[in-house]
């Protein structure tokens, strides 16, 4: 091969690998930042294993401070597997546009869930137009049905504004929120519902002490996502491993019943929730 074969050739290798795609012999895996970490990397370790003897491969969870550092990781090719928020999904997709939304968690028999707003059952707050001058708590920023969605709610149905109407207060996991308005810390606040149905069956929550307020329309479920870079062999390999999974012990660590396929356009409804509540997703920190 002469210099000139060698330079096309040496040209060529960076389409070569692009095209053949990545192949790492360990995949990390983040969960969702909802709860305390110890505690979600514990419950998951039946998904670890499933995935390794799937894969053939060895997996790392990860769970990340918050959604916008788990955003960033993807971003910058940290994780080659997610379980995003459904809006932390979208703001994710606006920074690293090759992500690929592939199954979405099925619960009830569907591929949606709700957001929950509740309040303290001995407070003042009964209807959401209660929660006018009142402190509203809310989960982490980026959160789909702890923070966007109910804040929309409370806009379309009752006409409040955050910070005009009603204090916002940021509390960060789901958990946390319903453990604020249980103790009184808040009026009211937001969380996805399956969450606080958790909750209360592991009497984290008393359900004597809190009252639901409203339940939001049904929000398109939590996507599982992976790195668009990856070897097409081992995306399918990924694909084929969620939308099989039937185990229950498995299944746990993401509190639903199974996976559908799904695509970038389900999470649609989410961009027109950003265009409601005015936000700019290419400026929002995750």
């Amino acid at each position: 091969m002469n210099r000139r074969q060698l330079t096309a050739f040496a040209t060529l290798l960076p389409g070569l690998a692009l095209a053949q795609g990545s192949d790492p012999r360990r995949i990390r895996v983040a969960l969702l930042p909802d709860e305390n970490a110890s505690t979600l990397i514990q419950n998951a370790q039946p998904l670890k294993n499933y995935l390794e003897q799937r894969l053939g491969r060895s997996v790392e969870l990860i769970v990340t401070t918050d959604y916008s550092s788990m955003i960033e990781a993807m971003r910058f090719g940290r994780i080659e597997v997610a379980y995003f928020g459904p809006f932390s999904y979208v703001l994710a997709k606006t920074r690293a546009p090759a992500i690929e939304a592939f199954a979405v968690g099925v619960e009830r028999g569907a591929p949606t869930y709700q957001s929950i707003i509740i309040a303290g059952a001995s407070g003042p707050v009964r209807g959401l137009e209660d929660i006018r001058g009142k402190a509203m708590g809310f989960g982490d920023q980026a959160s789909t049905s702890s923070h966007l969605v109910p804040r929309a709610l409370l806009l379309q149905r009752a006409g409040l504004r955050g910070g005009a109407d009603y204090r916002v207060v940021h509390l960060g996991a789901h958990d946390a929120v319903a453990r604020a308005v249980q103790s009184g810390q808040v009026a009211a606040g937001a969380l996805s519902e399956a969450i606080f149905r958790t909750l209360i069956t592991r009497q984290v929550i008393d359900p004597a002490r809190v009252v639901e307020v409203a339940l939001s329309a049904p929000i398109p479920n939590y996507p599982m996502v992976m790195q668009g870079s990856l070897a097409e062999p081992l995306k399918a390999a990924i694909r084929a491993a969620f939308l099989d999974l039937r185990e229950p012990e498995v299944l746990r660590a993401f509190r639903v019943e199974g996976f559908a396929p799904t695509t970038d356009a389900a999470y649609d409804i989410l961009r027109e929730t950003a265009r409601v509540l005015e936000l700019d997703l290419g400026s929002m920190r995750g």
